[in-house]
């Protein structure tokens, strides 16, 4: 069985007398369950998991029961220790008030019952966890599948990796591209916007949501202000309000909007975004096409392997400890810039005929980062930068 490597840091957290609460955050389908039972099972330790993604009402006395259940069981046991995990713990309304009072219930009473709480709305589980549980935990963030781990684990080539990206569940249905296509759109797109956003922050015109998602998806790669959204949309409101749909979209793992690089922080929030997909799967569903026709237009194709450099960057940027920008100056630009303590690095990707690029030697004069990386045909092969860490750049 393919185990993803944040097991090994998790098993040994877990292993400490008293640790601090886990929460493993992220997209749904990328293995947080999956992960999670991999990790009770190489413990040993006397365990229950629940899973509140079907609780109805509130869930805050199911929350309570379930915390009773694992006390019941340590107590009647021989063992130590205890393992309690949740599932999906955002759905549980004050969840993070109840998992601090019946923390701080067993902290003094010396009732050693370890919590993992697991989450796919990474903006409800971060307010949680700044509100009520300061100083009792500790956060692990599951990205999409990376290249590396699907081609272990699936045999998936770099060109099936651009195209179909890292969702794991759906690496079975590839020889059947529509097939995958209504798995991606209705079981992983729908149900994130339905039960990650919809149900459970305020969203005054979901119906705007979506379809910024798709116009996201259709112009991924591409910097638009809020205005031409605004112009691109019906009943649009204000952009204010595309802003913060773009945020919940980002959050819960689909779509984000990579701000401009000026060196400036106070400028960075006020720039035209660029979207960019976060799996390439959410891109490749919206298409007719098919994998052999894409391929065989090196133009086209080119959007593709940009779209999954972007998204490789984005997905490592929160547990690596760095942030993704683009930058443009008039006619100049470069795809991607990586802003780590102060040490810049420039990304541009080229990986079709044309590998002339500009943009670099314009970005260096103006903000002398520290490095500048052509990803394509004369630079850093694209299929070898979708392996490494982006860490490793800095």
């Amino acid at each position: 069985m393919f185990e993803r490597p944040y097991i090994e840091q998790l098993t040994k957290r877990m292993l400490e007398p008293r640790s601090f609460i886990q929460v493993l955050m992220g997209p749904r389908q990328v293995g947080k369950s999956t992960l999670t039972g991999q990790v009770l099972t190489k413990l040993n330790v006397p365990h229950l998991f629940a899973a509140a993604d079907s609780v109805a009402n509130s869930g805050e006395v199911w929350l309570e029961q379930q915390w009773e259940m694992a006390r019941f069981q340590l107590r009647s046991s021989e063992a130590s220790e205890f393992i309690l995990a949740v599932d999906e713990i955002q759905k549980i309304t004050n969840w993070s008030e109840i998992v601090k009072k019946l923390w701080d219930e067993d902290t003094r009473s010396k009732q050693n019952i370890k919590v993992i709480l697991l989450g796919s709305s990474r903006l409800l589980l971060q307010q949680g966890l700044t509100e009520s549980l300061a100083g009792r935990f500790e956060t692990t963030y599951l990205g999409h599948w990376s290249f590396a781990e699907m081609e272990t684990a699936f045999g998936v080539t770099a060109e099936e990796y651009v195209w179909f990206g890292g969702y794991p569940g759906a690496a079975a249905l590839t020889a059947d591209e529509e097939r995958w296509k209504k798995y991606v759109n209705d079981a992983l797109i729908e149900t994130s916007i339905s039960k990650d956003i919809l149900m459970l922050t305020r969203v005054d015109k979901p119906a705007l949501l979506r379809k910024l998602f798709e116009l996201g998806c259709l112009y991924s790669g591409q910097i638009l202000s809020y205005t031409k959204i605004v112009g691109q949309l019906q009943d649009a409101g204000n952009t204010t309000t595309l802003a913060h749909y773009l945020q919940l979209l980002d959050t819960a793992g689909l779509l984000a909007g990579i701000e401009k690089y000026t060196g400036e922080q106070l400028r960075q929030r006020s720039s035209s975004p660029k979207f960019q997909v976060h799996n390439t799967a959410l891109l490749t569903a919206q298409q007719g096409a098919s994998l052999g026709e894409v391929n065989n237009k090196p133009d086209v194709w080119g959007r593709w392997v940009e779209a999954a450099i972007g998204a490789h960057l984005v997905n490592h940027q929160l547990s690596e400890g760095y942030t993704v920008h683009y930058w443009r100056h008039r006619n100049d630009e470069i795809d991607f810039v990586l802003e780590k303590r102060g040490k810049i690095v420039g990304i541009e990707v080229k990986s079709g005929a044309i590998q002339k690029a500009p943009g670099m030697e314009a970005f260096k004069k103006q903000h002398e980062p520290d490095k500048v990386l052509l990803v394509g045909n004369s630079g850093v092969p694209w299929q070898e930068f979708l392996k490494i860490s982006p860490a490793q750049l800095f």
